[in-house]
């Protein structure tokens, strides 16, 4: 099913007033107002907000309703892709292929096997092949079953049917905070999973984005993907400050964006996979714009922790970033080394070159 959103323009703070919900209502007999919708807008007016308390349990609050699980994931993917032109300049970044697969489609596989099962995506102008990609192909079905073509059929019907896909509108490149605010009518009074598309992780043992939701019914609290990358490298990510929890989940302590490597506060970057409660989007909808004009999502991270405990996970799975053309490549290469019907005559052609 497709759905679309209204579209988002230049932001201006919003007027909203809600309790906070799960996975974080803060106490009991709480029961949702239906007559407070998040995203309403007015000419003044400050957002009432209940701080919340600064000790997590693993046992669950006064007011927690286990039964309410994250349901909605969002992807941001309107940006311009100007790393890869002139490949980018007529179709998405998001749609460029591994193997025989867009990019894209990877990461919301991801999404549904960690039980995930309503997508919003984030476009722009010259996205809509983004859309098609997700949507029922009749002509293409038609053909493929005329010709007797039973498994290419089943594989463009199994992206149709992934999941329920909802589409919102950035029509100003406003950075990522900005392209997720986006989102608020779509997602809710909900906590909501985000997922950077440039981050392609493999699932071993579980998925990335399950383990994070593992630690956030754990700790009712919201979690972020991280990973040790090299001081060398620290500058391109943003850094946590972190206290080790048990395992590999971290509490966050302070965020730093593109820290110089000496004033990094760990190795620990942050990955494309996050989950944030609704929350946010008030928070969001106040962060000031960068020199650059973008609204920054570490920025408001930083208040999110100044509120509430906010916890790291550092997730299993080999990442492959393909936000660039070197980490498209390796991706490229590695997926096809993985393939089944490729493995062999791909490694045997890899050996004759002389590298």
């Amino acid at each position: 099913m497709r759905r679309r959103g209204k579209q988002c323009s230049s932001w201006s703070r919003p007027h909203a007033s809600w309790r906070s919900w799960p996975f974080w209502r803060e106490s009991a007999g709480g029961d949702r107002d239906p007559d407070r919708h998040v995203g309403r807008r007015s000419s003044g007016g400050r957002h009432a907000l209940r701080r919340g308390a600064r000790a997590p349990s693993s046992q669950a609050r006064p007011g927690y309703d286990e039964t309410v699980k994250v349901r909605k994931a969002v992807f941001p993917a309107a940006g311009l892709g100007t790393r890869f032109l002139p490949a980018t300049k007529a179709q998405p970044k998001e749609m460029l292929p591994l193997v025989d697969k867009p990019m894209i489609q990877y990461v919301v596989e991801e999404a549904v096997a960690s039980g995930l099962s309503e997508v919003i995506i984030v476009t722009g102008r010259g996205k809509r092949a983004i859309e098609d990609h997700f949507d029922a192909a009749f002509e293409l079905e038609y053909y493929l079953n005329d010709r007797g073509k039973t498994e290419e059929l089943a594989q463009i019907k199994t992206i149709s049917e992934l999941a329920s896909v909802s589409y919102v509108r950035q029509k100003e490149p406003l950075g990522l905070g900005h392209a997720i605010l986006c989102a608020r009518s779509l997602v809710g009074d909900e906590p909501f999973a985000v997922f950077l598309g440039d981050d392609i992780i493999g699932a071993a043992p579980s998925p990335c984005m399950r383990q994070l939701l593992d630690a956030a019914e754990r700790y009712q609290a919201p979690v972020v993907a991280v990973e040790r990358v090299p001081r060398a490298r620290i500058a391109q990510y943003g850094v946590i400050a972190a206290r080790s929890v048990e395992g590999r989940v971290h509490e966050i302590l302070d965020l730093v964006e593109k820290p110089k490597p000496q004033d990094a506060p760990s190795d620990l970057a942050i990955i494309g996979r996050y989950i944030l409660p609704p929350e946010i989007f008030e928070i969001l909808a106040g962060t000031r714009a960068d020199a650059r004009g973008e609204i920054q999502l570490t920025d408001a991270l930083r208040e999110l922790r100044a509120r509430r405990p906010m916890y790291a996970v550092e997730f299993e799975g080999r990442r492959y970033d393909t936000g660039d053309k070197l980490g498209f490549l390796k991706a490229t290469v590695e997926f096809a080394l993985a393939r089944p019907d490729l493995a062999d005559e791909f490694r045997a052609y890899l050996k004759t070159l002389k590298l």
